[in-house]
């Protein structure tokens, strides 16, 4: 078993439960780590035999631009996308971080974080 990550993915985004945060919006960071078996993948060398990384990136994309009221949403919605689309993942955490969330405070993000297994 083997885990691949991708870290740190900036997006700008329109969720939230105010009117305002459908208007402006607001920066989003995004996380994500899937187990799988890698054993094949490092012996091949071939992208068919791995999760493709560049893959999850486009399912955080896409479902990132979906506007919903609540991050536990969005985050569902990456994860049920990547089981679906990604038959070798095992286990995966998603976590999408809005930066600067407008709740009256000195506060440098709010997190959501879930994980799901096959």
């Amino acid at each position: 078993m083997g885990v691949i990550q991708v870290n740190n993915i900036k997006l700008y985004a329109y969720h939230g439960c105010l009117e305002e945060e459908a208007k402006i919006g607001s920066e989003y960071r995004v996380d994500v780590s899937v187990k799988a078996n890698l054993k094949k993948s490092s012996i091949t060398d071939e992208l068919i035999d791995t999760v493709d990384y560049v893959h999850l990136n486009h399912i955080v994309k896409q479902e990132m631009a979906v506007r919903s009221k609540l991050l536990e949403e969005v985050v569902k919605r990456i994860l049920n996308r990547i089981f679906k689309e990604l038959s070798m993942v095992e286990k995966a955490k998603v976590s999408v971080a809005k930066l600067n969330p407008p709740i009256g405070g000195n506060v440098e993000e709010v997190v959501v974080i879930l994980t799901k297994k096959r």
